[in-house]
C-alpha cells in the first residue's frame, strides 16, 4: 500500500490543477463571443496576480527552504525559476491586454494562450523535480506554516476564483487541506464567496458560439 499523500503534495497538486484549469479557461472564454468583457477582466487579472505570487513565493522562500535541507536539488529548482522568468514576461503582456472592446479578444486570447502553454509546459516540468523533494523533506508541520504565510500575503486581487476553481477542480482530502490552512477570520466569508465565484465562472463556462479557436 503506497503511504499517504503529504499535506505538501496534495496542497500543491489542487494549485497546480487550479492553474491549469483558470489558463485554459481564460483561453477558451476569450473566444466567446458572449463572454463578459468584466468577467473576462476578473479572471485575466486574477491569473495575473496569482500566478505571480505563487512563483514568487517558490523561488523566494520554498526553494531556499529546500535547497537549504537538500542541496543536491538546487539544480533542478533553479532551472525551474529560469522558467518562472519567462513566464513574468508573458503576464505581463497579458496584464496589459485591453479587454472590454470585443474587437480585442484576438490578442486577449493569444496572450493568454501564450501564458497557458508556459504554465502547462512549466507544471509537467516542476512536478517530477519538486514532488519528490516535497516528500522527503518537508513534514505537514512546516509545511503548514509555509501554506499559511503564503496565504495571508496573497494578493486580494480575484480572492473568491481561486475558492471556486478549487471547488472544480479539487477533491474532498485536498479541499480540507487548503481549507485547514485559511485564517479563522475568512472562514465566515466563504459561502459569499464561492457564489460570487459561481457566477463568474459560469458566465465564462457557459456554451456560444466560439471565434476561431486558438490550439
Amino acid at each position: 500500500m503506497n503511504p499517504p499523500e503529504t499535506a505538501a503534495i496534495a496542497e500543491t497538486r489542487l494549485l497546480h490543477k487550479m492553474h491549469r484549469a483558470a489558463t485554459s479557461l481564460l483561453v477558451d472564454a476569450a473566444q466567446r463571443d458572449a463572454a463578459p468583457p468584466a468577467a473576462l477582466a476578473e479572471l485575466r487579472d486574477f491569473l495575473v496576480a496569482a500566478l505571480r505570487h505563487h512563483h514568487e513565493s517558490e523561488d523566494d522562500v520554498l526553494w531556499p527552504q529546500l535547497i537549504a535541507t537538500d542541496p543536491a536539488a538546487g539544480a533542478g529548482l533553479l532551472e525551474l525559476s529560469a522558467e518562472h522568468d519567462a513566464l513574468d514576461a508573458a503576464l505581463d503582456a497579458l496584464a496589459v491586454v485591453p479587454v472590454q472592446d470585443s474587437e480585442d479578444r484576438a490578442g486577449l486570447a493569444a496572450a493568454a494562450a501564450t501564458v497557458r502553454d508556459l504554465v502547462h509546459t512549466h507544471l509537467e516540468h516542476e512536478e517530477p523535480v519538486l514532488f519528490p523533494v516535497l516528500a522527503a523533506h518537508m513534514s505537514d508541520e512546516a509545511w503548514t506554516e509555509f501554506s499559511r504565510t503564503v496565504i495571508a500575503s496573497a494578493p486580494p486581487v480575484g480572492a473568491h476564483l481561486n475558492i471556486g476553481f478549487f471547488e472544480q477542480v479539487g477533491t474532498p482530502a485536498e479541499l480540507a487541506v487548503i481549507t485547514a490552512n485559511l485564517p479563522q477570520a475568512a472562514l465566515p466569508l466563504d459561502p459569499a464567496m464561492r457564489e460570487q465565484a459561481r457566477t463568474t465562472l459560469t458566465s465564462l463556462q457557459a456554451t456560444n458560439h466560439p471565434r476561431t479557436a486558438i490550439a
